[in-house]
């Protein structure tokens, strides 16, 4: 690595022009963008109800996929009660089931708990629905969800879709016996949220760059996935 470095520092030189003083600064952060210690208290709820949970057939911890879907959230454009319910999106799902939205909404406000309903497919402690039938009625209730649900969603199904290809590229096909769907039911389902999402850019002209931007992160990773 050290000879690495100096082969790029001897390489920079030359390489970028200087700075034009005269150049327009980044304009300043949008107030509806800021975001507060809410946040802190959303990381630490999370840490409340996942701390202890790794992700499907991995030893890594869950809430690396809670942090990097609220920043997918905000990157996007979100807004902060976007980004907590980024944070927060699995917390009746699998941090205690109903009872816990009642805790979101106390903490957080209705928005955020309104959010993390719609981003919940089951809101049950004890046995589910079949997988089936549940991403079926999940898909369904996507299709009349507002932006800001569907900014949450994207950003989780982004992430997820992210984490499956890197673990193909490493570990190989075996990688979907981790999940109910196996390989083809898993493919089926991303490849219909994919769709789902492409077709919302077709009716929503007015959509945010930022989630159109998002979407189309979407599908070319499902792609990729695909292979």
């Amino acid at each position: 690595m050290a000879q690495a470095l100096e082969g790029v520092i001897g390489a920079y030189e030359g390489v970028l022009p200087a700075r034009n003083p005269g150049a327009p600064e980044t304009p300043p952060l949008d107030p509806g963008h800021a975001l507060g210690p809410r946040v802190a208290e959303a990381v630490a709820f999370a840490i409340q109800k996942h701390g202890c949970q790794v992700r499907k057939g991995t030893s890594t911890a869950y809430l690396t996929h809670l942090l990097a879907v609220a920043s997918l959230v905000g990157e996007s454009g979100g807004s902060e009660d976007e980004v907590i319910a980024g944070m927060l999106h699995d917390a009746v799902e699998d941090g205690g089931g109903a009872p816990v939205l009642d805790e979101i909404q106390a903490l957080f406000g209705p928005q955020v708990a309104a959010i993390v309903k719609s981003c919940t497919d089951d809101e049950s402690v004890g046995e589910k629905a079949p997988w089936l039938e549940r991403k079926r009625t999940y898909m369904a209730h996507l299709v009349q969800a507002p932006i800001p649900v569907l900014r949450v969603v994207c950003a989780d199904k982004l992430h997820n879709v992210q984490a499956i290809g890197r673990d193909l590229r490493n570990h190989g096909a075996g990688v979907f016996e981790r999940f109910r769907g196996d390989r083809e039911g898993t493919l089926w389902y991303y490849r219909s949220i994919a769709r789902l999402f492409g077709a919302l850019i077709q009716d929503e002209p007015g959509l945010d760059a930022g989630l159109r931007a998002m979407i189309r992160e979407l599908r070319e990773s499902v792609g990729r996935m695909e292979g």
